[in-house]
């Protein structure tokens, strides 16, 4: 089964966590992402720009609304992602619980309906 791990968490710019921070937190992703792809589960991985570089779009009324900056207000921002391909819920969540990420954000684990791979959508439908 497939899970994405969306990593949540206050942004913060390299210029607040310092040089040192930085590097060990670039580190520790590093060896995070080695883990899984060495597990043989990851499917795929993402580090996103801050929210600020974020474009929200709707429609209303039949019109695109597109507003600049994320949707939701709040202190987390979501980070990255990763894509990970697990037997049950159980091994995605002792994945998630090693992200680097999870001792000052959260992490949440959200079961891939679909995906679109060798050109076409694979899995069952989002809608039950």
């Amino acid at each position: 089964m497939r899970y994405t791990l969306l990593l949540q968490y206050p942004e913060m710019s390299a210029e607040d966590l310092g040089p040192e921070a930085l590097a060990e937190g670039m580190r520790a992703f590093d060896l995070y992402a080695k883990a899984l792809d060495d597990a043989g589960v990851l499917r795929s991985a993402d580090v996103l720009h801050p929210s600020t570089a974020t474009t929200t779009v709707r429609v209303r009324e039949g019109q695109p609304v597109v507003q600049d900056g994320p949707f939701a207000d709040t202190k987390e921002q979501l980070g990255g992602s990763f894509v990970i391909e697990v037997d049950d819920l159980d091994a995605a969540i002792a994945w998630a619980a090693q992200a680097p990420s999870v001792a000052w954000g959260a992490v949440e684990v959200r079961p891939v309906a679909t995906h679109f791979a060798d050109g076409a959508w694979q899995g069952a439908s989002p809608v039950q």
